[in-house]
């Protein structure tokens, strides 16, 4: 049932509409001035208030003002005895859904009132639509956060499997494209790249070394000097990572720093002897990273090599081999800052 508010501080109005209203199956209570309305506004809940303009102590236009604040949802209808436009204007601007005139006959007061009672119907329904909806996109969001985590979770297992593979083909290189990964980052964070570009690069650092899974094992682990067709074939990792990474449909950064990690700013590395300005920063970023953790760290054909001779190589071919802003982040980060090669496995995004 609807339920109505009729102020007014003249009784005989405040009766005849009354029993107008109730007649008609509306819930009615009735105020003879602003403070009395307030006090039956706090105990309940009204559709439709239906006030005088003016009143002793506070205006009608001062209760439609307050209105506002205490009950938005509510619908007002203000009446007066001497009706003007400028009246008019200022109780629609507060808020007024309708505006009646005094004398106020039967026929337009229940036509008036019922009007204002359907828009306040509308309006009620559509507020509860909308409150459908935003639980409704907030139960989806959170459906497609729990996807997307489920998604990341597999990508992570799918990049822990790579890494994993490639350790078990070449142990001598244990740990290696870890390291890698994680010094690509830290380079990347160092350059002030975005955040999507340094998660990126320890991700490819991850599995750059992938496509080795089509080397010969005897050939990975070989001590001595290798023959010239077993370093072609130490050669086309790069190649068979990349295909790997297409044919399985993930994000193309990924196959293409893997196909570029061993070209060279001049264009004397491979597969494809490309130049500094055909490659993305990534993929100049990991052939630094790559070289640096490789030359610290034992191979089967020799020791590690240190630190110095790592800063000496990149530093001596900076612009040549290794692009200059890349080679002059990782000396800061390794030289100044005393960066430390993390062997850990950080937890990757797909982004």
């Amino acid at each position: 049932m609807t339920t109505i508010l009729i102020v007014d501080d003249e009784k005989s109005i405040r009766e005849t509409l009354g029993i107008i209203l109730s007649k008609e199956g509306y819930d009615i209570e009735k105020a003879q001035d602003v403070e009395i309305a307030f006090s039956h506004l706090v105990r309940r809940r009204f559709d439709i208030v239906i006030t005088d303009i003016i009143m002793p102590k506070v205006s009608g236009i001062e209760l439609l003002e307050k209105l506002k604040q205490l009950s938005p949802k509510t619908k007002v209808i203000i009446m007066t005895g001497e009706p003007t436009i400028e009246t008019a204007i200022k109780s629609v601007q507060n808020g007024a859904a309708d505006y009646l005139t005094k004398p106020i006959k039967r026929e337009v007061l229940i036509n008036t009132v019922k009007e204002v009672e359907e828009i306040k119907l509308l309006n009620d329904k559509r507020d509860v639509l909308e409150k459908e909806n935003l639980k409704y996109q907030k139960e989806l969001e959170l459906l497609v956060a729990q996807k997307i985590d489920e998604l990341q979770e597999a990508m992570q297992s799918i990049i822990s499997l790579f890494s994993t593979v490639v350790e078990a083909r070449d142990p001598y290189t244990a740990g290696h494209q870890r390291r890698v990964g994680n010094l690509c980052a830290a380079i990347a964070t160092k350059m002030g790249l975005e955040e999507k570009v340094v998660e990126q690069l320890r991700i490819v650092g991850y599995i750059h070394d992938l496509g080795k899974i089509v080397v010969p094992s005897e050939i990975l682990s070989k001590p001595g000097r290798l023959s010239d067709i077993e370093m072609k074939l130490i050669q086309s990792h790069s190649s068979a990572g990349y295909d790997m990474i297409r044919k399985v449909k993930l994000p193309d950064y990924l196959g293409k720093t893997i196909l570029e990690h061993h070209e060279r700013c001049d264009g004397s590395g491979y597969p494809n002897g490309l130049k500094d300005k055909d490659m993305w920063i990534g993929s100049k970023i990991i052939m630094v990273a790559d070289v640096v953790e490789a030359m610290m760290s034992h191979r089967p054909y020799r020791p590690a090599l240190g630190l110095d001779a790592a800063m000496t190589e990149i530093t001596g071919k900076a612009n040549i081999l290794y692009d200059k802003d890349v080679v002059t982040a990782c000396r800061e980060l390794m030289v100044k800052e005393e960066y430390e090669i993390e062997d850990k496995e950080y937890k990757t995004r797909m982004i």
